[in-house]
C-alpha cells in the first residue's frame, strides 16, 4: 500500500514538472514570437512612413469616436478660429469708436462689428480707399448681414453679384466663400475699385456699383453711402453722432372729402366797425287809444 502511493505520487510530480517545463518552454517561444513580430512591424513602419501615417490617422479616429460616444457631443477646440470675431478693447482707439457706433445702430453684436472693422481698415490702406466708405457701403448693401441675398441674387456684406463675379472667388475656394464676412468684404472691394476706375469719380463707380450706370437716377443710393461715410468720418473723428437720424414730424395729407381753406378768401380777424350814414333815433312807440266793440242786443225773455 505504501509502495502504490509513493509511485502515484511520484507520477503526479513527473506530470506536473512535465506540465511547467512545457508551459515554460511554450512561453518563451511565444515572448520570442511576439518580439520578432514587434520588430518586424517597427521594421514595416520605418520603412514605409505612409504606414505610420494611416495607421496613427485610424487610431486617432477610433479614439475620437470613443470620446464622443462618451460625451454625446464632439468638442472642437479650434472652433474659435472659424469664428469671425475680435474684442473691440483691442482695436486702435479710432477703429473702436467706429465698431461701437455701427454695433449700436445696427443692432449687431461688437465683436464681430470689430473683425470687420480692423479688416476694413487693413484694407483700406492696401488699396487706398477709406476704410470709412467701406464700412459705409456694407452698412447701406446689407447691414451686416452676412448671409443676405437680394432679388437678383446679391450676396453677402457687400452685395456682390456671385455669379458674375465668380472668377474673383477661385482664390478663396469657390462661391461659397461669398458667404465668408472677409472673403466678402475682400471681392467687393475690388468691384469697388473697378467701377470707380471704369467711371472715373466715386459717385460715378457707386452708381455702377449699384448697377445703375445706365439708368437715369440710382434711387439715392450714393447719397445714402456717402451720407454714412460723413457720419463715420465724424464718428472716427471723436464727434458725438447720434445713432438715429432727426426726422421732422410728417404733415398730415389734407382729406379728400374736405375742402381747401384756399378755395374760400382769406377771413378777416377783426370785423371793422360799421359806420351808420345818419344818426338812428329810437323813438318809442304812440299809444294809441283803444277801440269799442259794438255791443250785442241784449235778448229779453219773453
Amino acid at each position: 500500500m505504501t509502495a502504490s502511493g509513493s509511485s502515484v505520487l511520484a507520477g503526479i510530480r513527473t506530470f506536473a514538472s512535465d506540465v511547467a517545463d512545457g508551459f515554460m518552454e511554450l512561453t518563451h517561444s511565444s515572448f520570442a514570437l511576439i518580439g520578432l513580430s514587434v520588430a518586424f512591424v517597427c521594421i514595416t513602419l520605418a520603412a514605409r512612413p505612409d504606414l505610420r501615417n494611416m495607421g496613427e490617422d485610424h487610431l486617432r479616429a477610433w479614439l475620437y469616436e470613443r470620446h464622443v460616444a462618451a460625451i454625446g457631443s464632439p468638442i472642437e477646440p479650434g472652433a474659435v478660429d472659424r469664428a469671425t470675431a475680435t474684442n473691440p478693447k483691442d482695436l486702435p482707439r479710432e477703429q473702436a469708436k467706429v465698431a461701437y457706433w455701427l454695433s449700436k445702430k445696427y443692432r449687431v453684436a461688437p465683436e464681430p462689428i470689430a473683425a470687420l472693422v480692423s479688416e476694413a481698415y487693413s484694407i483700406g490702406s492696401r488699396t487706398k480707399l477709406d476704410p470709412t466708405l467701406i464700412l459705409a457701403i456694407m452698412a447701406i448693401e446689407s447691414s451686416f448681414n452676412p448671409f443676405a441675398q437680394s432679388a437678383v441674387g446679391a450676396q453677402g456684406l457687400m452685395q456682390v453679384m456671385t455669379r458674375v463675379h465668380n472668377d474673383k472667388y477661385d482664390d478663396f475656394g469657390g462661391n461659397h466663400a461669398a458667404f465668408d464676412p472677409v472673403t466678402n468684404m475682400r471681392v467687393g472691394v475690388k468691384v469697388l475699385q473697378e467701377c470707380i476706375a471704369r467711371a472715373g469719380s466715386l459717385e460715378g463707380g457707386l452708381r455702377y456699383y449699384v448697377g445703375a450706370a445706365n439708368l437715369p437716377d440710382d434711387g439715392g443710393y450714393a447719397t445714402k453711402v456717402l451720407s454714412e461715410h460723413f457720419r463715420l468720418r465724424q464718428v472716427a473723428n471723436g464727434q458725438n453722432i447720434p445713432t438715429t437720424a432727426v426726422t421732422p414730424a410728417p404733415i398730415p395729407a389734407p382729406s379728400p372729402h374736405r375742402r381747401s381753406r384756399r378755395c374760400c378768401p382769406p377771413r378777416p380777424r377783426h370785423l371793422p366797425p360799421i359806420r351808420l350814414l345818419r344818426p338812428y333815433r329810437r323813438t318809442s312807440p304812440q299809444p294809441s287809444s283803444p277801440k269799442l266793440l259794438p255791443r250785442a242786443p241784449k235778448k229779453w225773455p219773453c
